[in-house]
């Protein structure tokens, strides 16, 4: 006979733990019934942003301080008619709320101290003193045919860490206004459906040995809870695989690696200040260049895609295939990452050692694929967006919380017009006249034409 031994006080623990995760799922429901902006206002900190927003700020501050850029929003899903959802009173006062918000101590001290990528001092000290005195410029929003025009315009430096968070508000800004009719079991059983729906996609992950996911949800997230609860999940299903994320708070009050490199505005407003077709033609190399002199290991990974990435890698510079990784961010992933292992395969350089990352409309099954044809071949990492942060597909009638694609870009520099091709025409953008024209410099002739999830 065998008798198996149950320790009590194990027992205790665990009901414990189940009791804290249930008030959890309760404190979420009930906060969005009991909603009080000013106890959960939607942008809590000026950390509140993805990392690369961090570095890229202290890398145009050295490189391009005088540039002044405006950004604008853009509802990709066009049917989605924001202004006829959103209350434009109650997003004035999140953005203003967000234009009163100046680095705390404690997060001054994160920046100064922590380690990022493994260094110490990753931001210099003359960085964080502008961080702390910096405040949000101003911003424009008027309404056109059931959308919000919102636009801001100033020094580069301040206006890119407006991307982030106007994306936030207005997408949890929906969020709620789908929710607000809801009563409190009915919020509560959403959510339990939610927590159970992103917890069996953390199921069909866990099996796969060295698989590396980051968090990259913060701007389609369904709200700033939600996200927080979605990398707690991930740190406990996925355990060392979930190696951390890109949100810059959540990063600090976690104690988890904040993920992140640089970004397609960086090629674009670079390459809107060219003066020549020469310039222009080489822009992209001339950043990444600049970049080299700032980062190495992970942080130099290229994002090859802004204007085609088969053309870019082709006329790249030798010494950029030393380079850490690669970062897929548009069209076929698969024709992507081959691109990509045929380009440094042909640089004599060890494909096994190199990284590819992932990013662009990523779920379950994608990541499953893309893991199972790349594994043995390359290092693989995987951003993991809008539909860890917010998927709430087939849990709300008509599809009223479903995730839409909304970004927020920089449309010109120094009054000169941006553009970008990506490798998916769906994400392209800039005016028709220069469209033809940066596909006449940089060679590209073929794109793919994907639907947008997100």
């Amino acid at each position: 006979m065998v008798f198996l031994y149950f320790d009590p006080l194990l027992l205790v623990l665990a009901i414990e733990l189940k009791s804290l995760c249930y008030d959890f799922m309760i404190d979420i429901a009930s906060r969005v019934y009991n909603h009080n902006w000013k106890i959960d206002p939607i942008v809590r900190s000026l950390l509140d942003i993805d990392f690369y927003k961090l570095l890229m700020a202290q890398f145009v501050l050295r490189n391009a301080p005088n540039v002044t850029v405006k950004f604008s929003v853009l509802n990709r899903s066009s049917k989605i008619l924001l202004a006829n959802v959103i209350d434009e009173e109650e997003l004035r006062e999140q953005l203003n709320h967000i234009r009163d918000l100046s680095l705390s101590k404690g997060e001054s001290t994160w920046l100064r101290g922590n380690l990022f990528y493994g260094k110490r001092a990753i931001f210099r000290p003359s960085f964080i003193d502008w961080l702390e005195k910096l405040k949000l410029p101003e911003y424009e929003i008027r309404k056109k045919d059931g959308q919000f025009e919102i636009s801001f315009e100033g020094p580069w430096a301040e206006v890119m860490f407006w991307e982030v968070p106007v994306l936030s508000v207005l997408t949890e800004l929906r969020s709620k206004a789908v929710l607000k009719n809801m009563g409190r079991f009915e919020l509560q059983v959403l959510y339990a459906r939610a927590m159970t729906k992103l917890w069996e996609k953390i199921e069909q992950l866990k099996p796969f040995d060295g698989m590396r996911i980051a968090d990259f949800g913060t701007r389609r997230r369904h709200s700033f809870l939600w996200q927080d609860w979605c990398v707690q999940a991930m740190c406990e299903g996925m355990g060392s695989k979930f190696i951390g994320t890109s949100n810059c708070l959540i990063a600090m009050r976690r104690e988890l690696e904040a993920i992140g490199t640089n970004a397609h505005e960086l090629p674009m407003i670079f390459s809107a200040l060219a003066k020549t077709e020469t310039a222009l033609k080489q822009a992209p190399y001339k950043v990444l260049e600049d970049w080299h002199e700032e980062h190495d290991g992970n942080l130099r990974v290229i994002l090859p895609d802004t204007y085609g990435t088969q053309n870019f890698l082709n006329n790249a510079p030798d010494w950029l295939a030393s380079w850490t990784g690669v970062r897929i961010d548009s069209g076929d992933p698969v024709l992507g990452a081959q691109c990509a292992i045929d380009w440094w395969q042909s640089k004599g350089e060890d494909t096994k050692e190199k990284l590819i990352i992932f990013s662009d409309g990523l779920d379950t099954k994608k990541i499953i694929e893309l893991y199972k044809k790349f594994n043995q071949r390359v290092q693989i990492g995987f951003g993991w967006g809008t539909l860890l942060t917010n998927d709430f597909r087939g849990l709300i009638d008509n599809g009223a919380l479903d995730p839409f694609s909304l970004v927020c870009k920089a449309v010109s520099a120094n009054g000169q017009p941006t553009v970008k091709l990506s490798d998916n025409s769906n994400k392209a953008m800039g005016p028709e006249n220069k469209i033809k024209q940066y596909k006449k410099t940089f060679g590209l002739s073929e794109q793919s034409k994907e639907t947008l999830i997100v």
